[in-house]
């Protein structure tokens, strides 16, 4: 699945822990960073919680909330991915890749539930560059 990102099958989850245990994203902090960029303003709704997003440079994703993550499906080559980006950093959350690796902030080291810790990648921050390095490399390039 590294090369891609640009697949109809790609997806990521975004998960923040607290304690152990998966915790609720802030929809407060998904709507500040999503709505700017939602691709059909015209049917959004209060309570949404799936969105259809499109960057400036006509890249899009699908990004789905739930109860303990985020799901972003179908991110396209282009300046979409920053906005993914922004959005996990926003809200502090680990991104799950594809192959199982969870890529998180030193600071959810000791939230994490029991064996997650195997398999994640700390970092001191999650940025566009050190997301390539950890998921890619990528083929097309994600920008």
């Amino acid at each position: 699945m590294q090369t891609g990102a640009a697949a109809m099958s790609y997806g990521l989850g975004f998960y923040r822990f607290l304690d152990g245990e998966p915790a609720e994203p802030d929809m407060d902090v998904v709507r500040a960073v999503l709505s700017p960029c939602d691709a059909a303003p015209e049917k959004a709704a209060e309570g949404d919680t799936e969105f259809w997003i499109r960057a400036a440079d006509g890249s899009e994703a699908e990004v789905f909330v739930f109860d303990s993550g985020i799901g972003v499906e179908r991110p396209q080559a282009g300046d979409v991915w920053k906005i993914i980006i922004e959005l996990a950093d926003r809200l502090g959350a680990g991104i799950l890749i594809p192959d199982g690796t969870l890529l998180c902030c030193e600071d959810m080291r000791g939230h994490l539930p029991e064996g997650l810790e195997s398999d994640a990648v700390f970092v001191p921050e999650i940025t566009l560059e050190v997301f390539e390095r950890v998921a890619g490399p990528f083929s097309p390039p994600l920008t």
